[in-house]
């Protein structure tokens, strides 16, 4: 198997470079075709290595950067301001054809600035899309756009629509069944840029799109494929992790009411921790920038060492794949 080589923002996240090397390190152990490249300050990244034992250095390597991009600095900012910064050399390296992937957890709105002026959209690409894979009844849903485009016309959700559907059969997904997601399944519902979107997927060759999905159906798992706005698609992100959390504090509060439902609780522990596990967001940590040239994966800032593994998994997925390229043909393909 010949080797993958990604590069790592290691100065970005909630949790900074201690819990980013840990993760690149249990990710090296369990892939022998990996090599990575952490990218930052090498005095830190350095200490902390060395406090580790039996590390590969064969397949790890440390690239110098002197700054690092705050989580709440603006992206213009970023962009203009900071040109040594881990994210920019990291996605710089990625450009230059050194590595194959470039995984952050760091400032969101940064990582897509940098990563459309570092590496460029594909041809037939207005705007990339974040994308990541929501549980369902039926397995996982791929969303899209999560945050990246607040406003977008009903061509670029077209767009969305061919790379959602190809990063889905990445996964092992047969000919995804593509939605738009709307208020509902009616075709006289939604706002302009639906209908019109919904006008050019029905014509659209190739993709296997079903027509409108509501919130609800999502989650029944009625399509593989979901395609939003960044705005509501964030929205409905957001909204689906605080639900969870406030159900599972809820479950959490029955089980210690009184004795009877401790015991219940007890008895119910080990079914609870299958499906905590089964929808853990570290599991499914990691959304996908589709639409650039080059693959760039975005770590959720507060994840952990689990979640950031995660991240590096599904950039390994996308390199095995050839995810751009594949896109770069679908379009070419597809679209006029």
């Amino acid at each position: 198997m010949s080797a993958q080589v990604i590069a790592i923002d290691a100065m970005g996240g909630d949790f900074g470079p201690r819990s980013i090397v840990q993760a690149s390190l249990a990710c090296l152990s369990a892939t022998p075709s990996l090599h990575l490249t952490l990218v930052g300050q090498p005095s830190i990244l350095e200490e902390l290595l060395s406090s580790q034992s039996a590390v590969d250095r064969s397949r790890l390597s440390v690239v110098p950067a002197a700054e690092v991009i705050t989580m709440d600095e603006k992206p213009a900012q970023a962009l203009r301001g900071k040109p040594d910064s881990s994210m920019r050399v990291a996605l710089e390296l990625l450009r230059d054809g050194k590595v194959q992937a470039c995984v952050s957890a760091g400032n969101t709105g940064a990582l897509m600035a940098l990563s459309r002026f570092v590496l460029k959209t594909l041809p037939g690409i207005d705007r990339p899309a974040m994308v990541a894979a929501i549980p369902t009844q039926k397995g996982y849903c791929q969303l899209l756009d999560l945050g990246a485009n607040v406003d977008c016309s009903a061509e670029q959700l077209l767009q969305f629509a061919v790379m959602g559907s190809v990063a889905a059969e990445t996964l092992g997904i047969i000919r995804p069944r593509v939605a738009l997601l709307n208020i509902g399944t009616e075709d006289i519902k939604g706002n302009q840029q639906v209908k019109l979107a919904a006008t050019l997927l029905q014509s659209a060759r190739g993709i296997h799109y079903i027509g409108f999905v509501e919130g609800d159906g999502l989650y029944r798992g009625d399509a593989d494929v979901v395609v939003c706005d960044g705005f509501v698609g964030n929205i409905l992100l957001k909204s689906s992790e605080g639900l969870a959390t406030m159900i599972a504090g809820r479950i959490e509060a029955l089980f210690r009411k009184n004795f009877a439902s401790k015991v219940v609780g007890a008895m119910a522990l080990p079914l609870m921790k299958r499906l905590q596990a089964d929808l853990a967001p570290a599991r499914h940590n990691g959304a996908s920038f589709l639409g650039l040239q080059g693959i760039v994966v975005k770590s959720h800032g507060s994840a952990g060492v689990l979640g950031f593994q995660s991240a590096i998994s599904r950039a390994l997925i996308e390199i095995q794949e050839n995810l751009p390229q594949r896109i770069r043909g679908r379009l070419e393909d597809l679209l006029p």
